[in-house]
């Protein structure tokens, strides 16, 4: 699989729309490989799935796509029993936790838009297995290429009607817009429906509307085609992998936030969803605060962009209210994430250049942590034989 080195943030530019199925073929174009994706979706254990990844040419453009034969089934699913679904995969946590929060944001533009209630709505689509794999593979893709920060030039929505489990509604469905209320958008000249309530989600949840930066720096471009091919557009959504102009130092922002009524065991959670919303690092450190009391100190580093999503983060996930930043500067080396192959395990490494231009690499811990489980072998020495493979 190619791995983005440098470049951890990923700019969407659905100029044409977005779905589940055209990011995953973005994705695929962006270096997911076909395989890792297959080995993924035979891991979720939701039956008999052949995975299609092929190329597709969208009026000239060069696309990936991918594709699935599913088992015939009549579920209209509730989120509960699409979370349990989610719950049950081998993807990484904080995969899991935006894949959860997607659905989410489909459930409750749902249950507005019809009157009722989160835990009544019936999925019909988007409840569909499709659905499923395209939000949870996504989610999984984007952890898996390294991608930690988003944001999102105007999605387009497009014109005329549509036909869906309800009747035939305009463009864009209602529930759609319900899930994008936050985001830009645009392209209303387009016909058709240019964003499904997937695609929606995907990009709702991962960048909740931030725009880019002023200047970013280009690392590689996806194309993911959509299952139309109209004359007049290419239908197709471009994913940018990027990095921050290359400056000195980062220019990032400083978050704490002091609690004494979050019980330790939650600071857990409460960190991954911080880390969800956008935030470079997230700790908590113990602390004696007034009267006595112990209590914990939140610090979150975040870029600008991320800011405001951030310290709602902060707000739904601690039971603080108040938080205090200032602008901070963070000399950083130059890195990259690769993986290394180790007895069969293929492992994440971070790999910095230090000022004398030395290297140095570290292995993620949970990719450690789970090959020492498969060996039978300490963690320790697992971390220190990876150690010499990386840093050959």
């Amino acid at each position: 699989m190619t791995h983005q080195g440098g470049a951890r943030a990923l700019l969407f530019d659905p100029f044409a729309g977005i779905s589940g199925d055209m990011t995953l073929g973005a994705l695929l174009d962006l270096g997911l490989s076909g395989e890792w994706l297959r080995d993924f979706v035979a891991g979720l254990g939701l039956g008999d799935i052949t995975v299609h990844t092929e190329r597709a040419n969208r009026r000239g453009i060069d696309c990936g796509r991918v594709r699935f034969d599913l088992p015939h089934e009549h579920a209209h699913r509730h989120l509960r029993h699409v979370e349990e679904i989610i719950d049950r995969c081998n993807a990484p946590d904080r995969a899991k936790q935006r894949a959860r929060e997607a659905f989410r944001r489909i459930a409750v533009a749902e249950a507005e838009v019809h009157g009722t209630t989160v835990e009544k709505v019936h999925f019909h689509e988007v409840g569909a297995l499709d659905a499923i794999l395209d939000i949870v593979c996504s989610m999984a893709g984007f952890e898996a290429l390294g991608f930690d920060t988003f944001y999102t030039r105007p999605v387009a929505l497009g014109s005329g009607w549509v036909d869906i489990a309800h009747g035939r509604f305009p463009v864009p469905a209602p529930a759609t817009l319900k899930i994008l209320e936050g985001v830009p958008v645009g392209g209303l000249q387009l016909e058709g429906e240019c964003t499904t309530p997937t695609g929606a989600a995907i990009v709702a949840t991962l960048t909740e509307g931030r725009q880019p930066p002023a200047e970013l720096t280009p690392r590689r471009t996806g194309f993911g085609a959509g299952t139309r091919d109209p004359q007049t557009h290419p239908n197709c959504v471009r994913l940018i992998a990027c990095s921050p102009a290359t400056t000195p130092s980062d220019r990032l922002i400083l978050l704490q936030a002091d609690v004494d009524d979050l019980a330790p065991e939650y600071a857990a959670p409460a960190q991954d969803e911080i880390l969800a919303a956008g935030a470079r690092d997230v700790v908590f450190l113990p602390l004696a605060m007034k009267k006595g009391r112990p209590g914990l100190r939140l610090e979150a580093l975040t870029d600008e962009a991320t800011l405001d999503a951030v310290i709602a983060a902060v707000f739904r996930a601690t039971p603080t209210i108040g938080v205090r930043h200032w602008t901070v500067e963070r000399p950083s080396l130059e890195r990259e994430t690769v993986r290394v192959t180790w007895r069969g395990h293929s492992i994440r490494c971070k790999r910095v250049v230090l000022p004398d231009g030395s290297r140095r690499a570290k292995p993620e811990y949970d990719d450690v942590v789970k090959a020492a489980a498969a060996e039978k072998m300490p963690a320790w020495q697992v971390r220190l034989e990876v150690e010499a493979v990386a840093g050959e």
